[in-house]
């Protein structure tokens, strides 16, 4: 019996690789990109770590090459999800009971596997099935993967030791046990770390899951569900299933055994299967544990104290890096009118040098967005501004579709502080200017406050501290993470738990404890040491 009492040393972040010229990790992504361009892979389902091939399938393409396939993927239908289902639940015992230690180890073992065996791989598959340029990718995937997996392992020792507090004579103990049931995991294309996340974050508590993973992600989230497996994942702990999401979506809400949903992704998929379960409330074994991260529009707000070369460059990072396909991306900026000229040339020379296409070609900055659906929302969105009399195209407004899905970085200045791309979460390299007056600094952060319904990410720049202070204050509700003097996005595991409330989710921030501690269902035991053997108590002995 192996009796040790074992506290996880923790991590450190993953280190970030340059790719700078010359350097060997540069030719070891060229070539592994070359390689792997040149392969279509066949993508079946993994059901109770089995192979499963419906013959209904789809493809993959490359966001920057829409003409050339990587790999063709089978979808689930109906019969395929309950499998799924049936699948988890045989694994749910095992696993659940199994030491938590072991299950720390699958994960640590996934984590070095991704660091070094198949760190390439993974970023080359990043890098053409979700558009991502080789400095995004690796931030994402491996460098975010590898640090929700070593973190969880650490954060899972502080659990399981917060125990409660025993008076003389009596034992008590907290088990933190595994949902009673399956977590049903729906993950987006933007990040491959959190489709990891989404997974083993649960299961590293003991929970089994149902995955269904973005159809525009298969390629790199296949690559997750194998390596999985080769780190000695049992069997039905993690069950891949692509497909449509209303099939999977209608049989997972109506299943008795779901316990658990853990979602990132848009508000209107998360409030529609939030629905789908609420009308499911009284066949549910227990109340599913709800988990969502949705939408953004995050905001960069600036007071006339700031340094006009940090706002230019927050601006052009926060809004533009991976194509504005970040749920923390920059949209909205409201900028003081005299700072806005030398705040606008600065973009603009910036943009002036910034290159645009495949991902491989290191020199290119910007991308392609995710498809033609985005492409064409995107589109409509900058359309839309160029017909307003309230608003201009100051920079970009482009896009073509004909090889890739490419849309220029756009800047639009809006007088209507409520303009449509004020509000509206985009999803895609836009963001809209509001220029006030100076002296309205006040009122304009009530004004921020008040224009979009989410409140994911946001960040002030000022040298004045006592407008931080005031801008800390007002948007109190504005953000879940909220950023002094940096651009809104880059939320790193472990420093900068990620989440937000109103319609930007739950706000139960990956990367931290918080997260963990949301896939258990504590059991407090107490014992009596030595139990009394009589009913009466002393105020019994007198009238």
């Amino acid at each position: 019996m192996d009796n040790a009492i074992f506290r996880f040393p923790k991590p450190i972040n993953e280190p970030v690789k340059s790719y700078a010229p010359g350097s060997s990790e540069k030719a070891a992504l060229k070539k592994t990109l070359a390689q792997l361009s040149n392969e279509e892979w066949d993508i079946p389902l993994i059901i109770g770590g089995k192979e499963v091939r419906t013959g209904n399938t789809g493809k993959v393409v490359m966001p920057h090459d829409h003409h050339h396939v990587l790999a063709t993927y089978h979808k689930a239908g109906e019969k395929e999800v309950q499998m799924a289902i049936d699948a988890a639940m045989k694994a749910h015992k095992d696993w659940s009971e199994l030491p938590w230690v072991e299950r720390a180890s699958v994960m640590l073992r996934v984590a070095e596997l991704f660091a070094t065996k198949y760190r390439y791989l993974l970023n080359a598959s990043v890098m053409l099935g979700q558009s991502k340029n080789p400095f995004q990718a690796e931030i994402d995937a491996p460098c975010e993967l590898i640090d929700f997996l070593r973190f969880s392992t650490f954060y899972a020792s502080q659990v399981y030791a917060d125990q409660p507090y025993s008076e003389t004579g009596i034992l008590n103990r907290m088990e933190y046990r595994a949902l009673e049931g399956f977590v049903f995991s729906l993950t987006p294309f933007n990040f491959t770390s959190i489709a990891s996340n989404l997974n083993m974050g649960p299961a590293m508590m003991g929970n089994v899951a149902v995955w269904k993973p973005s159809t525009t992600a298969i390629h790199s989230n296949y690559l997750l569900m194998k390596v999985f497996q080769e780190a000695g994942l049992p069997d039905g702990v993690v069950n891949f299933i692509p497909g449509q999401g209303s099939v999977i979506g209608k049989v997972v809400t109506g299943s008795r055994d779901l316990a658990g949903f853990h979602f990132t992704g848009s508000t209107a998929t998360f409030n529609t299967l939030w629905r789908q379960m609420g009308e499911n409330l009284g066949h549910y074994k227990s109340y599913p544990k709800i988990v969502g991260e949705t939408g953004g529009k995050n905001f960069i707000f600036v007071h006339p104290s700031a340094p006009s070369s940090d706002v230019a460059t927050a601006i052009v990072r926060g809004a533009f890096e991976y194509q504005g396909q970040k749920c923390s991306a920059g949209s909205r900026a409201y900028i003081p009118a005299s700072m806005w000229k030398d705040v606008k040339d600065q973009v603009g020379d910036m943009l002036k040098e910034i290159k645009m296409g495949d991902v491989q070609d290191f020199t290119n900055f910007i991308n392609a967005v995710i498809d033609e659906a985005s492409f064409d929302n995107i589109m409509s969105y900058i359309n839309y501004a160029k017909q307003s009399l309230d608003a201009e195209i100051v920079f970009g407004g482009n896009g073509d579709k004909s090889v890739g899905y490419f849309v220029e970085p756009t800047v639009i200045k809006t007088t209507d502080p409520m303009f449509k791309s004020m509000v509206e979460e985009i999803f895609g390299p836009v963001i809209t200017i509001y220029v006030y007056d100076d002296d309205k600094y006040e009122e304009t952060l009530e004004l921020c406050d008040r224009t979009s319904p989410y409140g994911l990410t946001g960040s002030i720049f000022a040298r004045d501290r006592y407008a931080i202070d005031t801008a800390f204050n007002k948007l109190r509700y504005a953000a879940g993470n909220f950023y002094i003097n940096d651009k809104p996005t880059g939320a790193v595991i472990a420093q900068q738990p990620f989440g937000g409330s109103r319609a930007s989710g739950t706000n139960d921030k990956a990367g931290g404890p918080l997260n963990l501690i949301r896939w258990t269902n504590p059991r407090c035991i107490k014992e009596a040491l030595v139990p009394p053997t009589s009913y009466g108590y002393p105020f019994l002995g007198e009238k």
